[in-house]
């Protein structure tokens, strides 16, 4: 089990798993056992404060081990403090791409604690929303970039993390108070735990659900839900989660609530879960873009979908969406970088030639101030045999 503590109760025989909390400018990079007092003292000499450990994995001290290593970071973005102001998608980029890594890395535990039915340490993902929330604050297009930046074989891990992301700026857009921001983004984390209980065969299944399969994955909302009621989750929360299939026309699952009876966050978390599940990326089929999922967002709406709601999470996210790739009336393809003024018009990184079928050396356009090229369409990379992911860490992603 993973298990939230204070430096102060770290003793030898444990094994660190993460760190949670640290101040200063030196960070731990590794997990590892602790051996000896002299390696609590390091620690908090490093300025940690908290930390996950993983009782599964106690030793006794004489045991050989590795130790916890620790070393200098690149730069000085440790020392950043919370409230921090915006910074550009260049500086965020490095520090949202580790938070997107570890955000996969706590979803695959907290699934293996699901499936196990085993108690997890609820700070732990609580503390990591509260992580991408504040990356939001700083820039919020640079975990917008990393939701487009998937791996076919870890659906189960991204889409809870991207449902996240997507709800922390959808909150943010509306206005919504810090705190229920961060419920919000935590809520979308949690929101498909309940997955993991669904024979293989069923939730990958390419092809369409039989009447009953379907039914046996819609048990994954009630699976969730029972086990998260035996956490200290908030109940507002677990009621968000039970309704994020559930439709304003009653035709929803598992309780079938409709209309009012649906809260804000359980409308809000159908928007989003829907928009990621339709754009990602398959084993047996490419998403589609984000103006073909928009559509059809819309076309559930005001019947199933909130279309005020709708409307406002279109709006969020930008004609283009940060992140998504577009033809250009020049026949190059670019990657969307951060919106402008003009929904129309903003800055994109063109990267590849349409009319000779190969990749060009990167540059930025800001469409708001060059007008001799404009958009012509949203596209997708199966579209033109394109490894979009080995673009954007060749030359989006810095870190």
């Amino acid at each position: 089990m993973i298990k939230k503590i204070t430096i102060d109760q770290l003793v030898p025989g444990m094994f660190v798993h993460q760190i949670l909390e640290q101040k200063g400018v030196l960070t731990v990079t590794s997990q590892g056992r602790v051996t000896s007092v002299d390696v609590v003292k390091t620690l908090k000499k490093r300025g940690v404060k908290t930390l996950a450990i993983d009782t599964e994995k106690a030793f006794t001290v004489e045991a050989p081990s590795s130790p916890v290593s620790v070393e200098k970071p690149h730069g000085s973005s440790y020392e950043q403090p919370v409230n921090s102001k915006k910074v550009s998608l260049e500086n965020e980029l490095a520090r949202a791409a580790k938070l997107h890594e570890q955000g996969k890395a706590i979803q695959k535990l907290l699934l293996a604690n699901v499936q196990k039915e085993t108690p997890f340490d609820a700070s732990i993902p609580k503390a990591f929303s509260n992580k991408l929330v504040e990356s939001v604050d700083r820039n919020p297009d640079a975990l917008l970039c990393l939701t487009k930046i998937r791996e076919k074989d870890d659906y189960l891990l991204e889409h809870s993390l991207n449902v996240a992301i997507l709800l922390a700026n959808f909150g943010k857009f509306l206005g919504m108070s810090d705190e229920e921001v961060q419920d919000l983004s935590y809520a979308g984390f949690l929101h498909d735990l309940g997955k993991i209980k669904i024979p293989d065969e069923i939730l990958h299944k390419p092809g369409r659900l039989t009447d009953s399969e379907m039914e046996i994955m819609k048990g994954h909302v009630n699976y969730g839900v029972e086990y998260l009621k035996d956490t200290d989750l908030a109940s507002p929360l677990i009621q968000a989660i039970s309704e994020h299939h559930e439709r304003l026309d009653g035709l929803g699952y598992p309780a079938g609530t409709k209309g009012e009876d649906i809260s804000q966050a359980g409308r809000m978390l159908a928007i989003a879960d829907m928009y990621d599940a339709l754009t990602a990326d398959r084993v047996y089929k490419a998403g589609m873009s984000s103006q073909k999922a928009f559509s059809i967002l819309m076309s559930d709406a005001p019947a199933r979908l909130d279309q005020s709601l709708v409307q406002k999470f279109i709006k969020c996210l930008g004609v283009y969406p940060v992140g998504s790739l577009v033809l250009l009336s020049n026949e190059r393809l670019a990657m969307v970088l951060e919106q402008k003024a003009s929904p129309l018009t903003p800055l994109v990184k063109v990267f590849y030639s349409v009319r000779n079928s190969h990749y060009l050396t990167p540059k930025d356009i800001d469409l708001s101030v060059d007008k001799t090229v404009s958009i012509e369409k949203a596209v997708i990379a199966s579209d033109y045999k394109i490894d979009v992911n080995g673009f954007f860490e060749r030359s989006v992603s810095v870190g």
